[in-house]
């Protein structure tokens, strides 16, 4: 019988979505399931972007450039510069959502075993876009104790070798909500200057910031290293537009930009119909903007304080994105989840949770940690948070 590549073999499941088969047997027993395990928002997609689609008059549906269509990156080029990040429309290639825009800046930047560098825990797609491409992350361990910040500059450069291409992070935090400050971003600035390294900034959450004066520091914004920044970016959760998969990869690094544009043009073109969608979302109102992140820094503030009375439960509020981690009482969170869809409801509700060993590279790191989305009404938060808590006793008795 033909083999599996050792590539394959080697791709690591999601741990977001790897226990979806036992979530539906739980809902075909006629179990309510409250999803907290994937950053799916409930919240509407702008009316703009669904008119957009609706009032669509094409008569054939055609490929659009490889780069995607000069009307979109230009006005994503204005919408960035609204926002005073430093961005031209030359700088954008449109990708088939952000996932598309890591891989293809992975393949450009790195040969099989060089290495990258990535603060953990995070996002557990990285590890599976670094084996795509064959190359090797190096974890930088962050712990709950300290809220998941930035190690300090001489940690992360005491792992820097002569195989290191990239330091990667994602600004604000996915699992953790971290949000890095200007200054450690010119930290990193420095070191991948002094290096001659890549720094790949993951900044999809942009706008979810929940915390009075806090701003979110662009690494397109950083002076005199230009050619070594790339920029990733989605529609996703911006717009609530998970669905439509279109991103885009930033850089001003033409040679980037060239390489990247022969992966671009492999795979052909960028969605057709979503970019008009995504080109009309554009034009979203601020109201729409500030009624989301007002709905989600509530949504936080409840998951947070729920979790806080649960005994043994160990949590730090987040102060981006839409995600915390939280450390349970329990040794294994991979059997405590696969448990709790297959084995325990409340009143015929569950709850599903992403066990957060897949989100860090460390071996034995997150065993007894979960990632929690905080993507559902505040009533459905306190009514999961419940159940999770009830199912914690159950659990430790067995």
């Amino acid at each position: 019988m033909p083999t599996i590549s050792h590539k394959g073999r080697n791709m690591p499941e999601s741990p977001i979505r790897k226990l979806a088969p036992f979530a539906d047997l739980a809902k075909k027993k006629g179990h309510k399931v409250y999803h907290l395990n994937i950053g799916q928002p409930d919240i509407k997609t702008p009316e703009v972007a669904i008119e957009a689609v609706k009032n669509i008059d094409l008569s054939i549906i055609e490929y659009s450039p490889s780069a995607g269509y000069e009307s979109y990156r230009k006005k994503l080029a204005h919408f960035y510069q609204r926002q005073n990040v430093n961005v031209n429309t030359e700088d954008i290639i449109v990708t088939t959502g952000g996932s598309e825009a890591l891989l293809f800046a992975l393949a450009t930047i790195t040969d099989p075993g060089d290495e990258i560098i990535i603060p953990e825990p995070f996002y557990a797609n990285y590890h599976a876009f670094a084996s795509s491409t064959s190359a090797t992350v190096v974890p930088l361990v962050s712990t709950i104790e300290t809220a998941f910040a930035l190690p300090s500059i001489e940690e992360v450069e005491k792992l820097i070798t002569n195989r290191t291409k990239a330091i990667l992070i994602c600004n604000p935090g996915n699992p953790t909500g971290y949000l890095y400050s200007e200054t450690e971003i010119k930290q990193l600035a420095s070191l991948i200057k002094k290096h001659d390294l890549y720094l790949i900034a993951d900044e999809v959450y942009r706008e979810f910031l929940y915390d009075g004066n806090d701003v979110h520091f662009s690494v397109m914004n950083l002076e005199d290293v230009e050619q070594n920044v790339i920029m990733v970016d989605s529609v996703s959760k911006r717009y609530s537009m998970c669905g439509a998969r279109i991103g885009c990869l930033v850089t001003k690094n033409k040679d980037v930009l060239a390489t990247v544009m022969k992966f671009a043009q492999a795979r052909l073109s960028p969605p057709t119909i979503e970019q008009i969608a995504c080109e009309a979302a554009i034009d979203t109102p601020q109201s729409y903007f500030d009624e989301v992140i007002a709905e989600y820094k509530e949504r936080r503030d409840t998951l947070i304080s729920e979790l806080n009375k649960i005994e043994g439960v160990i949590v730090t509020k987040p102060k981006g994105a839409f995600y915390c981690i939280a450390q349970l009482p329990i040794e294994d969170s991979d059997d405590f989840a696969q448990w709790l869809l297959e084995s325990y409801d409340l009143n015929g509700e569950t709850v599903m949770i992403a066990p957060a060993k897949g989100f860090y590279s460390t071996p034995g790191m997150g065993l007894n940690q979960v990632r929690i989305a905080y993507v559902l009404n505040k009533k459905d938060l306190i009514t999961a948070v419940n159940i999770l808590k009830e199912a914690l006793l159950v659990y430790n008795k067995r």
